[in-house]
């Protein structure tokens, strides 16, 4: 259900958007890929571009993660195909810092300590959260993830119970609700 329809007019001002996606690669490993994009609804000028015109990103950036595993980063690409400064891409180097970190607990603790502030592009900084989730639903269920597309429509998926359920990362995972206790049973801290 979307949010309620709000009861009076408004103008459009900014829109941001992340997406993220991942993929299995044929060496064991996977890509997590971000993109994220700035766009006004309206025309402005920057020192750098000149005019920028409605819909057009004042940032269009990329981040690729690879990983493997157990979560360690393997490679890093970064991409700046807009941004409102010509120094934006110069700090792109600096992503290589990721290559052997974990993500796992800690991992937006070291990308601060690695990249944040001055140390890394902000815009850039910020996929790095989301694309840390899409890897752990990519790299833990990745067992029941169809290796050749979509499985068959007659054939029937059983939900997969892989590793450690994320106790106590969100209300529904509660080390004591009903989830934990009725599908992770050693995990249960309930009566």
């Amino acid at each position: 259900m979307p949010l309620s329809k709000v009861k009076i007019d408004r103008d459009p001002i900014h829109t941001r958007a992340i997406e993220c996606r991942s993929y299995r690669r044929t060496d064991g490993l996977w890509d997590i890929e971000g993109h994220l994009t700035d766009i006004k609804a309206y025309p402005f000028l920057n020192s750098f571009r000149g005019e920028v015109l409605p819909g057009e990103p004042l940032h269009d950036m990329w981040i690729r993660l690879t990983v493997d595993r157990d979560f360690i980063v393997q490679n890093v690409e970064a991409v700046t195909d807009a941004g409102p400064y010509a120094l934006c891409p110069a700090i792109l180097p600096s992503f290589q810092k990721l290559k052997g970190l974990k993500i796992g607990a800690g991992w937006n603790r070291r990308v601060r300590e690695h990249l944040g502030s001055a140390l890394g592009c902000a815009h850039l900084v910020d996929m790095l959260k989301p694309i840390a989730t899409v890897a752990f639903h990519t790299v833990r269920w990745s067992d029941s993830a169809p290796e050749d597309g979509p499985n068959d429509a007659a054939d029937e998926q059983q939900p997969q119970k892989v590793g450690r359920p994320p106790v106590n990362t969100c209300h529904v995972w509660a080390a004591d609700g009903e989830l934990i206790r009725d599908e992770h049973p050693d995990f249960y801290t309930g009566a």
